[in-house]
């Protein structure tokens, strides 16, 4: 069994997929950053907006219960909630991250999928506490959280933004919840 990854790992993680991008895709300073083209473009992932999650191709069905979006490695896409999609567009970023972080993470030699049940923003208040979630979720929300706004592109805009948090979230594309967390962290 692979031991968690810690948060300094899983951000040298994101960090260098970022670096990894071509310039033509993304400069590696403009916001927000280009995640679906990143996940199309560098790793060849489609990402579906899917009106009804519980129509994925998985053995036994996924059962009840709301998911915001999933990873199907074998058939190497994203599936996201279009639902959530429509309603949270910034929520729908994030969950495009979170299944690259499983991607990334912990998709080696398995041809399951990884699901986000419940809401996709850490931190919200109807997702389950992080002492209860499965240590690859916090990962792929860590990793998320890195790949949506970077270290080096945040710290400097939490600046010229004087704190402001809706003024950070609209640059960097992402929910309030998500930012507030994210600047915890640095």
């Amino acid at each position: 069994m692979q031991h968690p990854l810690e948060p300094p790992e899983l951000e040298a993680r994101a960090t260098r997929v970022l670096e990894s991008v071509p310039e033509f895709i993304w400069d590696g300073e403009s916001l927000p950053v280009p995640v679906e083209d990143i996940v199309d473009s560098v790793y060849g992932l489609l990402v579906r907006d899917v009106d009804d999650m519980t129509k994925a191709p998985v053995p036994g069905g996924l059962g009840g219960g709301w998911i915001s979006g999933l990873l199907l490695p074998a058939h190497g896409e994203i599936w996201v909630n279009a639902e959530d999609a429509r309603r949270w567009p910034p929520r729908r970023r994030f969950t495009i991250c979170h299944e690259l972080g499983h991607w990334e993470l912990h998709r080696t030699g398995q041809q399951t999928l990884f699901c986000r049940a419940g809401f996709v923003d850490p931190g919200d208040e109807l997702s389950a506490p992080e002492a209860t979630r499965p240590p690859a979720e916090v990962e792929a929300d860590v990793f998320a959280a890195a790949l949506l706004m970077p270290r080096h592109l945040l710290a400097p805009a939490r600046d010229v933004c004087g704190g402001d948090v809706e003024a950070l979230c609209r640059r960097f594309g992402c929910s309030e919840k998500a930012m507030r967390r994210r600047l915890d962290s640095i």
